[in-house]
Parts: C-alpha cells; sequence; structure tokens
C-alpha cells in the first residue's frame, strides 16, 4: 500500500461520461442514467484497501440519508484485479450484498473512467451538481485508520447539505488520502 492524496480535479470540470457493467445487478450503466438533478456522488472505493474498510459503514449510512433527498451515489473500482483478486467483480457483488450497498457499484476494467476522473487513491470522492459540474472532491472526513477520530462523514456532508440548499460548498476541501488505485502495468 502506497499512501497517495487525491489529485483534486479543478471545481467546476464537468463529469466525464462512462458506461460500466454493474456488478450487483450486472446491467450496464452510463452516468446520465445514475445522476441526479440535485447532486450525484461519484466514489472510487475498491473492496481490500483498509482505508475504505474504515469508512464504509459511514458510505451506507450516507446514501441511505442523502438519497431520499434526491442524490445519487455511484461507486466504482478500479483496480488491477490480476494482482488485487480481493476486488473481483464477484467478489465486488458480495462485499456490496454483505454490506448492504444501496448504490451500483461498477467495475472499471479498463480503468479508463479512473483516469477521465483523475481519480488516485481509494477513497476519492467526486460530487457533482445538477449540471454535473464538479462542486466538490476530496475526503470524507478527517477519520483515518489509526488516528482515533470518528467516522462521520461531516465534510463530504456538508457539501451535500450546501448543494441541497442551492448553495455551493465551502472551497476549503481536504484531499482524501488513501490506498493509491492498483494500475495496470503499461
Amino acid at each position: 500500500m502506497v499512501l497517495t492524496p487525491s489529485n483534486m480535479l479543478p471545481i467546476g470540470t464537468s463529469a466525464p461520461d462512462f458506461s460500466l457493467p454493474d456488478t450487483v445487478s450486472g446491467k450496464t450503466f452510463n452516468l446520465a442514467e445514475l445522476a441526479t438533478g440535485k447532486a450525484t456522488v461519484i466514489m472510487f472505493i475498491c473492496n481490500h484497501c483498509p482505508y475504505v474498510k474504515h469508512v464504509n459503514d459511514e458510505l451506507v449510512r450516507l446514501a441511505r440519508d442523502y438519497q431520499p433527498r434526491g442524490v445519487g451515489f455511484i461507486a466504482i473500482s478500479a483496480n488491477d484485479v490480476d494482482n488485487y483478486p480481493d476486488d473481483s467483480p464477484e467478489k465486488m457483488k458480495q462485499l456490496a450484498g454483505e454490506l448492504g450497498y444501496t448504490f451500483p457499484y461498477l467495475y472499471d476494467e479498463s480503468q479508463t473512467v479512473a483516469r477521465a476522473y483523475d481519480a488516485a487513491c481509494t477513497p476519492d470522492f467526486f460530487v457533482f451538481d445538477a449540471e454535473r459540474k464538479l462542486a466538490y472532491r476530496g475526503r470524507l472526513d478527517g477519520s483515518t485508520p489509526g488516528n482515533a477520530l470518528p467516522v462521520t462523514g461531516a465534510e463530504l456532508r456538508a457539501a451535500l447539505d450546501a448543494l441541497l440548499r442551492g448553495e455551493l460548498p465551502d472551497s476549503e476541501q481536504n484531499p482524501s488520502v488513501g490506498c493509491n488505485i492498483k494500475w495496470k502495468a503499461a
């Protein structure tokens, strides 16, 4: 594991489109099918990363709290499954069921979507507004494995609350940190 921060894509960037298979339903979805008219959270996660494992329960709570308010949630894993078999689509589907994900868990086998979003780590969070413009990117909150801070989702929740009020999220945004995305050998 290499501790890696977010690349912090510029605010206002348009959400890159994609078409990816959902490991849970078996269907292929594109961004237009999953984005909502209020806000859409796109999170790059994976199964094996201790930083993702640390926040998984809060990801489920966030979705359950904000999906009824019109916020879309999309999880994407782009890790190289040849070298990290715990992140395979079959195991993604299994984990989503065990944790009770209420959002699609998409598999980016080619890693082109992760590159288009300039995703760097797991977890890496991107929040897009109703026009699919980037309004927030960075961390869930200040908690990491071992620092004893509670996992609250406070920073991501504040960004979503601002968007739902028709406001811009705070411009002070902290990068997420976690395991680097496991890129395939070139």
